[in-house]
């Protein structure tokens, strides 16, 4: 099997997670010079801001870099579910002055599309990951005819091997710990989700592909252990969160570093669909999963003034606080020292046994 750093060209099997709303071009470049594999993630950006954060990503480092789309399908837009959202959130529109009528619509992340391929063909990236499954068979013909290298995100089996058989050159296992959105694309069943360690041999065994193990790893010896299990490398994201490079707020550096950052949960308030982050009041008054919230990303509107109006008071209460189930090694060092602080799990995975795949 193909390494995954001959595959991605990198000096370590160590990919960034991409984090949209906490981050930009620069953690991305810092990664991508300290070895790993830097990612901009992309679906809260236009064509112009595309552009402009991979001019700033080329002219900042000649490594290697991803960029991370979605691909879920638009919903037609619920009237009855809207009004029900908004219903729910009544009383605290109240608390806070904010007329309802006033509270706008939209969707607020964008899934691959040929506009966003038309910016990418400027570009040629080394590699494109993709989030909720892959996007139009005729879109990654695109993609994959600049030479980019494929990454696809599985919850489970049944996604990995779709992703393989659809094209894709690598597959992330993205376990249950592992902090945002969910990957999931086959079934919005939560039962069916796992996992790190329980998932990534699973993939291994079943894959002719990498399989890049995420969720839960915030130390080399979370690598290490990944890597004892036959991932062929890891995805990182809630350790960099508090690098001087990422654009976190204030408020959400607060929460990382509290004990409040030991409770997370998976919750659909804030888009619509199932994302971990640290338990808040919003979470904890109207429940972390409910079937109140419009469909993904939807549902992001009618929260969205109400996290505005919290965050000037100084309040995390209705914001997205994004974090896996470990943040223990979410550190406010640059990206270089938490990169070479993880990479130190590859020495140590080859000091150990690692898993050897039984055949099917």
């Amino acid at each position: 099997m193909t390494t995954l750093q001959t595959l991605l060209g990198t000096m370590l099997p160590l990919i960034q997670a991409p984090m949209a709303g906490v981050q930009g071009s620069a953690l991305a470049i810092a990664v991508s010079n300290a070895g790993g594999l830097g990612s901009l993630p992309c679906a809260m950006l236009g064509a112009d801001a595309i552009r402009s954060e991979i001019a700033a990503i080329r002219a900042g480092t000649d490594k290697p870099y991803n960029l991370n789309f979605f691909c879920h399908a638009p919903p037609e837009p619920d009237a009855a579910r809207d009004a029900a959202w908004r219903s729910a959130l009544a009383p605290y529109y109240r608390e806070f002055d904010i007329d309802p009528k006033s509270v706008g619509t939209g969707p607020g992340r964008h899934p691959f599309d040929e506009a966003a391929a038309a910016v990418l063909a400027e570009f040629k990236p080394p590699v494109v990951s993709f989030h909720f499954g892959l996007p139009s068979a005729a879109l990654l013909a695109q993609v994959k005819g600049w030479g980019s290298k494929v990454l696809g995100s599985a919850t489970t089996l049944d996604e990995a091997v779709w992703l393989e058989a659809h094209g894709a050159d690598a597959v992330i296992a993205q376990g249950l710990e592992a902090g945002g959105h969910r990957g999931h694309f086959l079934s919005h069943d939560l039962t069916l989700q796992i996992g790190t360690l329980s998932l990534v041999p699973q993939l291994v065994r079943a894959l002719g592909v990498p399989v890049i193990a995420a969720g839960g790893i915030a130390d080399a010896q979370g690598v290490a252990a990944a890597m004892a299990l036959g991932a062929a490398g890891v995805q990182v994201g809630t350790a960099f969160l508090l690098c001087p490079e990422a654009t976190t707020s204030a408020l959400h550096r607060a929460a990382l570093q509290s004990d409040a950052a030991r409770h997370t949960a998976l919750t659909n308030v804030f888009t619509g669909r199932p994302a971990r982050g640290i338990v808040n009041r919003v979470i904890r008054e109207l429940g972390p999963i409910g079937s109140a919230p419009p469909a993904f990303p939807l549902a992001t509107a009618g929260i969205a003034p109400l996290r505005t109006k919290a965050e000037a008071q100084g309040s995390g209460d209705f914001s997205p606080l994004w974090s896996g189930q470990n943040a223990t090694g979410c550190k406010p060092l640059p990206a270089q020292d938490i990169v070479q602080s993880l990479a130190k799990g590859f020495a140590q995975s080859l000091l150990s046994p690692s898993f050897e795949p039984t055949p099917p």
